[in-house]
């Protein structure tokens, strides 16, 4: 480790030398030509005289590992066009034929070799297409923002594609509908153009366009592809219509009517598009079902904070870049990068109400809000103008309940309707960008005080970058307002989020009269992204910024919000090695902090961190890095009482990864941490192995283990005694483990089988109860009192406290060990027989063992025992989905 740090300090050492500026560059050109109708039969192997009319295009040079150098082997490509369609063909020469590696896999995961053709249609400099295809056949695509710092893989176009290998090396030859692209009116276009291949062999990229990694730029640096003339906006209209079948089996209850140990379901809906004008576009869902949607991860939290899940809702995830809206955006990370205005698991979720059921009484409660539409309008003008609205509208949503054979149904998720718009305008190029974002939920009423009625959010922001786009400031202003009841304005107050009711604070105080709140954020960021490059391709960039959230902002109905009333001061500088540095093919070292005070200018936290990463000629990886926190704070610790010092904390992670083009690849991730004064520690490892026995199979593993203890301060719960509140604390012992598992197999690039499963097992343990009494204090012993042995006696499920020992309780508390276990699992067959229609069968498996009590049992015993022994929840379905597009 010590050379590592030597070497890389001599880099950085080094003098800095200057190179070619981006606009000293020369921008390469292509021109196609119209075909005039003429049939391409899609082959891959280029025998129609029509490819003779244009002109081969190459010399390729090297993007990575070794910039600017010749590739290994040559690649040329020509272009193509009738009225409906651009050709393109691709010849990836290759003098080793039997070295091309052809592996499989589903759409979008860029397996094996391949060729990529990104088309900058709207010519903003700013936003692309990007169209990939491998030696295999397997299609993917993606969708480019920001000048290439978003790719969204969840962009879904129809096109096709065919490869082929011949003596020469391989060819790819794509077909794609300009219906699928987005453009302008002129008569004579310009679009921007580039080709990239990958030898994955070699692990070379090589591209077409020459853009130098230290420019820190892609789709601004794009060639230029000229030619194409008269070519009518197509009015694009694709209807998709889908039948589900669903079949669920699960441990019958005699007792409960609503559990016969069978349920059945059949579901329509449909989905599509339609194309508005040539670069705005409609997309539609009527019923929408999710049934293939791979299941979450298992999360499970004991500090109060919600839980956030990725969407993997394909209406939601194609197309949602202009939706993407973070309140801060750091380099540096952290819990507030969390915070985004637009969250859209909310729509759809778990129903909101609770139902109170007497003895006797069983009740049948959907697990999700169903939603009956959603429409989106995305798009951007000739002149630089991105728009994107959304709305969606859920069902009321009722649970039916049976007592002794009489049936009711109770309200627990009102008619809602979310909507969100966005618009962003870019001016000179995209060198400078302003935007405007409103969020809006609406309800058909409050469901008894439980929610708010009516949820808004908006925020302006601006971004500019000068000096060849090498710096930038960018920043935003946000306002949120809701109103509802006044029982739910102060639930708000005192939530988890606000804790209008902190005892020290002095900047907030909870307000029973009001029936809405209006906060407010703004996060202002100043940085490098590119820059001059030294002997060793060494680059320094970073940001500075700070970011606020007043106490009254609230977005949970739309959005996702950590926490409010903060104000953070964060700084990330890192130092790049682009090229080869003695044994490494590249690095970096970063240096992050992050500083926390809340409204009250209470300092709460100071965290420090660095960390180098390499990769080595081999392609092996490893990184480490080093946390240091001497300032904890919390106002969240408890739930409403006063803000809590936790002992100040140091820490390391590091990883090693293996080459992940081998058959078989390796990943280890390592942690730890300590607290001073032996207050605390955690420990934890992640290990994952891949293997691909053949081009079409693969199967992955993975086991993560996590274990926290903490000497005293775990919140447990709190309690009124003689008119004033106790915050019960203990010592806690938290095990968690997991296992997860994966397999894929390609019979075709079209047709293939998934697996994943995940068992999961959390149990945090408490003991050494006491009570909270000097929150404050720098001696970690001053800061609890822990009731004695003859002061705490544990009574069933509960404990009993007498602290005077009179003999006489004083108060009672949950005993609040748990086991929890979990298991999730999917089986997927999906075969797109047709462009854009597809047939899936799926087996779902959910499993949530009844373990709480299992508290003794070895953890990994008692997470397969319990697993394996138990019924659980399996849903059988079929979907079917025909795209019809014209």
């Amino acid at each position: 480790m010590k050379s590592i740090f030597t070497l890389l300090l001599v880099c950085i050492l080094t003098t800095i030398k200057s190179q070619t500026s981006l606009d000293s560059i020369h921008k390469k050109t292509y021109t196609t030509k119209n075909i005039d109708k003429a049939e391409i039969h899609l082959d891959g192997q280029f025998t129609e005289d029509a490819w003779n009319l244009v002109e081969w295009s190459g010399d390729f040079i090297v993007n990575r590992p070794n910039e600017g150098e010749q590739p290994n082997q040559k690649t040329i490509f020509k272009i193509i066009y009738d009225e409906k369609y651009l050709y393109i063909a691709v010849k990836c020469y290759d003098t080793s034929i039997d070295s091309i590696i052809n592996r499989m896999g589903r759409r979008d995961e860029f397996p094996g070799d391949w060729i990529e053709v990104n088309i900058d249609s709207y010519h903003d400099l700013r936003s692309g297409f990007s169209f990939n295809l491998s030696s295999s056949g397997v299609r993917g695509e993606e969708f480019i923002s920001n000048n290439g710092n978003n790719w969204d893989a969840n962009w879904n176009p129809i096109w096709y594609g065919k490869s082929y290998i011949d003596t020469d090396g391989w060819n790819a030859e794509m077909k794609i509908p300009f219906s699928q692209l987005r453009f302008g009116y002129e008569e004579n276009k310009v679009w921007g153009l580039q080709v990239q291949r990958r030898i994955f062999r070699k692990e070379e990229r090589s591209i077409w366009q020459f853009i130098p990694q230290k420019s820190g730029v892609w789709v601004s640096a794009f060639g230029e592809l000229h030619g194409i003339k008269d070519i009518q906006p197509r009015k694009q209209i694709e209807v998709a219509p889908y039948l589900v079948t669903k079949l669920d089996k699960y441990p019958a209850d005699p007792k409960n009517p609503f559990a016969s140990g069978t349920d059945r379901s059949i579901e329509v809906g449909v989905d599509g598009k339609v194309a508005l004008t040539s670069n705005f576009i409609l997309d539609y869902t009527v019923n929408p079902d999710f049934g293939q949607v791979e299941a979450d991860p298992s999360q499970v939290r004991i500090d109060g904070y919600q839980n956030f899940f990725q969407e993997r809702r394909p209406f939601f995830i194609e197309g949602r870049n202009i939706f993407d809206y973070q309140l801060t955006g750091s380099a540096v990370g952290l819990d507030l990068d969390s915070d985004i205005l637009f969250y859209s698991r909310r729509i759809g979720s778990n129903p909101h109400g609770n139902v109170s059921l007497q003895d006797g009484a069983y009740a049948s409660i959907p697990s999700a809000t169903p939603i009956l539409a959603a429409a989106k309008i995305t798009g951007k003008t000739t002149k630089g103008l991105s728009i994107g609205i959304m709305e969606s509208l859920t069902k009321n949503v009722y649970a039916e309940i049976d007592v002794n054979g009489n049936r009711t149904k109770q309200l627990i998720e009102p008619l809602t309707n979310f909507g969100v718009a966005r618009i962003q305008q870019d001016i000179n190029e995209g060198k400078t960008v302003i935007g405007a974002i409103v969020t809006s939920v609406n309800r058909d009423n409050d469901l008894n005080e439980r929610l708010h009625k009516n949820a808004y959010s908006g925020a302006i922001d601006f971004f500019h970058t000068w000096k060849e786009r090498k710096y930038y400031v960018q920043g935003n202003v946000i306002l949120s307002h809701v109103n509802g009841s006044k029982n739910k304005i102060r639930q708000t107050q005192t939530s988890f989020e606000h804790l209008f009711q902190r005892s020290n604070a002095t900047e907030i105080n909870v307000d029973t009269s009001r029936t809405s709140l209006t906060g407010s954020g703004a996060t202002f960021k100043f940085g490098k992204s590119a820059g001059k490059e030294g002997k060793y391709g060494q680059m320094v960039r970073f940001q500075t910024g700070v970011t606020y959230r007043s106490p009254e902002l609230e977005i949970n109905d739309i959005g996702f919000l950590f926490t409010a009333n903060e104000i953070n001061h964060f700084t990330w500088v890192g130092l790049q090695f682009q090229k080869q540095v003695g044994i490494f093919r590249s690095a970096r070292v970063n240096y992050n902090h992050n500083i926390r005070w809340d409204f009250g200018g209470q300092n709460l936290n100071r965290w420090f961190n660095t960390n180098l990463h390499g990769t080595f000629l081999n392609n092996w990886s490893v990184g480490t890095g080093l946390n240091y926190e001497p300032l904890i704070i919390s106002n969240n610790a408890l739930r409403g009482g006063s803000s809590l010092r936790y002992p100040s904390q140091f820490g390391n992670w590091f990883y090693i990864e293996s080459d992940g083009r081998k058959k078989v690849a390796l990943f280890f991730n390592g942690w730890w941490g300590v607290s001073e004064e032996d207050a605390g520690n955690y420990q934890g490892g992640e290990f994952t192995a891949r293997y691909q026995p053949s081009n079409a199979l693969s199967f992955s593993a993975n086991v993560n283990y996590n274990h926290v203890f903490r000497e005293q301060g775990q919140y447990v719960d709190d309690i009124i005694v003689n008119g004033e509140r106790k915050y019960i604390v203990s010592k806690l012992d938290q095990n968690t483990l997991s296992f997860t598992f994966r397999l894929n197999y390609n019979l075709t690039p079209d047709l293939t089988i998934q697996y994943y499963g995940q068992p999961f097992l959390t149990r945090p343990l408490f003991s050494d109860f006491g009570y909270v009494s000097d929150p404050l204090n720098k001696n970690i012993d001053d800061r609890f009192y822990t009731y004695a042995s003859n002061e705490i006696t544990l009574e069933g499920d509960n404990y009993a406290v007498d602290e005077n020992n009179d003999d006489v309780v004083d108060y009672h508390f949950d005993n609040p060990d748990f086991n929890f276990i979990q298991f999730r699992s999917n089986f997927v067959v999906r075969w797109e027989y047709k462009a854009g229609s597809e047939l899936y069968l799926v087996w779902a498996h959910n499993n949530n063992p009844n373990a709480f009590g299992d508290l003794t049992t070895p953890v990994n015993r008692s997470l397969w025992s319990n697993v394996l022994n138990e019924g659980g929840r399996n849903t059988f379905l079929v979907k079917a989905t025909y795209r019809w597009l014209r």
